[in-house]
């Protein structure tokens, strides 16, 4: 779907927060959330509605534990979309510096406990850096599809952030379906070695903004 600048913005910043960790900060956010979904455009700003029916709904200590299930012990519904192409290998360490250099030169420096893949930290770069943001989406497109299909065969209340994600991109084409279809039945490449210079397998970082 074709969004204008202000529109683009807006959806990434309330796809981005609302894939953050359901602290207070975010659920004193659900008015302002809601208001700005329900302005953009219904194929991009619907499908967000039932996870924030659910903030309304849910009390804390549910919504919190759902959330570490679904993205701290899931690989399937990983977060950090580097790891859905190259799994725990070298060429991850590489995909991963590549991603910094990419908010380097935006500006964003992250910190030393942020993975840049992370989908949250990336739409909010994208939000204000919509050209390099939108590429690197893109790019990783596979990924993102491949967290929505985990999730909507979980029946996470999270699927609707990632089918609102899916609407802003491009659809996916040859290639990128076959690799789609492999992921799906084989799983990410699983050499366990070479990201040392970043960050350990197993590190789950704290996301930026207050995420969690």
């Amino acid at each position: 779907m074709s969004l204008g600048a202000p529109e683009r913005a807006a959806a990434r910043q309330v796809q981005s927060l609302l894939l953050g960790y359901p602290d207070a900060v975010l659920l004193d956010r659900r008015p302002l959330l809601r208001r700005a979904a329900d302005a953009l455009p219904k194929a991009v700003g619907a499908p967000l509605r039932p996870l924030l029916d659910h903030l309304d709904t849910a009390e804390p200590l549910t919504l919190a534990t759902e959330y570490v299930d679904t993205f701290d012990h899931r690989k399937r519904f990983s977060p950090y979309l580097t790891y859905f192409l190259y799994g725990d290998t070298r060429k991850r360490g590489m995909a991963l510096l590549r991603f910094k250099q990419v908010y380097r030169a935006a500006g964003l420096v992250l910190g030393d406990g942020e993975l840049p893949d992370h989908l949250a930290v990336l739409l909010e770069f994208a939000a204000a850096h919509a050209e390099a943001g939108d590429k690197l989406l893109t790019e990783y497109r596979v990924g993102v599809e491949l967290m929505r299909h985990g999730l909507r065969d979980a029946g996470s209340p999270w699927t609707g952030v990632l089918d609102s994600v899916d609407a802003t991109l491009p659809p996916l084409h040859g290639s990128d379906r076959d690799a789609l279809a492999r992921l799906i039945a084989e799983g990410p490449p699983g050499e366990e070695v070479g990201l040392e210079p970043f960050a350990p397998p197993s590190y789950m970082p704290e996301p930026i903004g207050g995420r969690r």
